[in-house]
């Protein structure tokens, strides 16, 4: 966990509580993207045949019930804290280090797909590059800047936040003036993104609701800001929802007149930035270049992040004696960063963007967040219970909210993919391995200092 007290002259000095309820959700559209949906537009367009709006708002909900319980986490903990911390306290310590062990999955995924989208994205602008290159490059590209120590500021987040406020504002005059030149009043024009009766079908809305949820992944980061914000136990739940809020609705719009932009039936000439494909039809080529240049260098700054976040995870897992110290634990002495770390993410990122698809990696990457999404569903309702036996408080209300939120989670984690949910629970399962030798270990040991 990362200390929130430093001890200076004496005196204890603590993170200063200077971010309003504004503050906290401008954080959170930060940490999301308003562009969110844009680049795996194509692979939810695909799996749920063409119900991508549909697909938007249930992810939402399921969010939403899912905020809920991050809200009622984050008032019971104040101190800044995340899935593994909530599930961990509240229900038991192995099930929180297999919470935060799934979280290792996504933060390594992250700038896995964050590259192999990268590397489509740059082709779209030098086609005579193959893709092998292109991987090559941003994956050493990331890992080279974040071994040099080099970090994005919050300033330079909020930029690109702003410009993509500006290209989203862009492309939403362009496509309603190329619908409104299409001069067409049907009215099964105008639903059909949202429900199509000839090609609707249960199954495949689910399947892409499933993928959906990459769209609002991030919203619980606000739960870290609780040590910074005024009046955390009121304003950080209330901000974790209406960022959900706010993600969905802006989502929907972007996703509904990209659906009305695109004819319907006809294939994309990329699955993976079909939605720049989009934008070259509603803007023409000014509009193409704008769009996929800004999801470019917004997707290079995560990709860039999460290497290292995920980096420094793995370092805290290592200073916990949950991985080996020796590796995962040690520090450039120069320029104090987990460089073993960042050059093993690097080499997965190389390797994973050249084997696997974005597909794939997105659905793989929701496999371990429904997962910590569940834990958390879960801590919320038994702390409900727990308060209702300790205080009295009606249990009723937060209960069927929390579990309502792990039901749903569980329901779109059984409709990912069977090579993600494969792939993910040899993944859990190594998790488990790593605890259970770690168990053994300790005991090895206390029992060594006993009989000496």
């Amino acid at each position: 966990m990362i200390p929130t007290e430093l001890q200076h002259d004496g005196q204890t000095v603590t993170l200063k509580r200077s971010l309003r309820y504004r503050d906290l959700i401008l954080y959170g559209i930060i940490l999301i993207q308003p562009t969110a949906p844009m680049p795996v537009f194509g692979v939810i367009y695909q799996e749920s045949r063409g119900h991508v709006v549909m697909a938007i708002l249930f992810a939402l909900i399921a969010m939403l019930f899912t905020a809920y319980s991050y809200g009622r986490m984050a008032r019971a903990y104040p101190k800044g804290g995340s899935a593994f911390t909530y599930v961990g306290e509240e229900l038991h310590p192995a099930l929180g280090y297999m919470t935060g062990w799934c979280m290792a999955m996504d933060y390594i995924l992250n700038p896995l797909i964050c590259t192999i989208w990268s590397s489509k994205a740059a082709i779209n602008f030098i086609p005579e590059v193959p893709y092998i290159l292109w991987v090559l490059f941003f994956a050493g590209l990331f890992t080279i800047l974040n071994l040099r120590g080099v970090e994005t500021s919050a300033r330079i987040n909020s930029a690109v936040a702003a410009g993509l406020g500006i290209v989203i504002i862009l492309f939403v005059v362009a496509a309603v003036r190329y619908i409104f030149h299409l001069h067409t009043s049907s009215f099964a024009f105008y639903t059909n993104p949202v429900y199509d009766r000839s090609t609707f079908s249960a199954h495949s809305v689910f399947r892409g609701t499933s993928i959906a949820v990459l769209t609002y992944i991030g919203f619980d980061g606000i739960s870290t800001l609780s040590d910074e914000a005024h009046d955390p136990s009121r304003t950080i739940p209330r901000a974790i929802i209406l960022t959900c809020l706010i993600t969905g609705v802006l989502a929907s719009i972007e996703v509904y007149l990209a659906q009305l932009v695109w004819p319907r039936g006809v294939a994309f000439p990329d699955l993976d930035t079909a939605y720049v494909a989009i934008a070259r039809r509603a803007g023409g080529p000014f509009l193409f270049a704008l769009m996929n240049g800004a999801l470019l260098i917004a997707t290079i700054g995560s990709g860039m992040a999460s290497q290292l976040g995920a980096a420094r995870l793995l370092f805290a897992m290592g200073q916990d004696g949950a991985l080996p110290r020796r590796f995962f634990g040690s520090l450039n002495p120069i320029r104090r960063i987990p460089q073993n770390n960042v050059l093993l993410i690097g080499a997965i990122v190389l390797a994973g963007s050249l084997a696997m698809s974005y597909q794939l990696g997105t659905e793989l990457l929701n496999y371990g967040a429904l997962l910590a999404f569940m834990g958390v569903n879960v801590a919320s309702a038994v702390l409900a219970y727990r308060a209702h036996r300790t205080a009295g408080t009606n249990p009723f209300f937060p209960i069927v909210l929390s579990l309502s939120g792990f039901v749903v989670c569980f329901f779109l984690w059984l409709n990912l993919g069977a090579t993600a949910r494969w792939a993910g629970t040899v993944w859990a399962t190594l998790g488990i391995a790593l605890w259970l030798l770690r168990r053994q270990q300790m005991k090895g040991r206390t029992q060594l200092r006993t009989r000496s």
